[in-house]
């Protein structure tokens, strides 16, 4: 066994929070304009009518009514709300 703690092993002792990511509108759910749907890193879950996308990936209504998810062309994963 080594006498010294390696570089590597000493950095990984800390935790860090969770950063609360994920869908916070679930498919049919009624939701007011400017509600966040999804918190996300990246372009996972794409805007489609009437949801709009932060700087951070955030996408959020638009518009009330009711939040859909839908599945277009190969695996690409649309988020949009249909207008009452």
């Amino acid at each position: 066994m080594a006498h010294k703690t390696g570089q590597g092993s000493t950095k990984n002792l800390r935790k860090t929070a969770g950063k609360r990511l994920g869908v916070k509108c679930s498919d049919g759910q009624a939701v007011a304009a400017g509600n966040v749907l999804v918190r996300q890193r990246g372009k996972s879950i794409h805007p489609g009518k009437n949801v709009g996308i932060g700087k951070d990936f955030t996408l959020f209504a638009l518009d009330d009514g009711i939040v859909k998810y839908i599945k277009k062309r190969g695996n690409k994963k649309v988020a949009q709300i249909d207008s009452e």
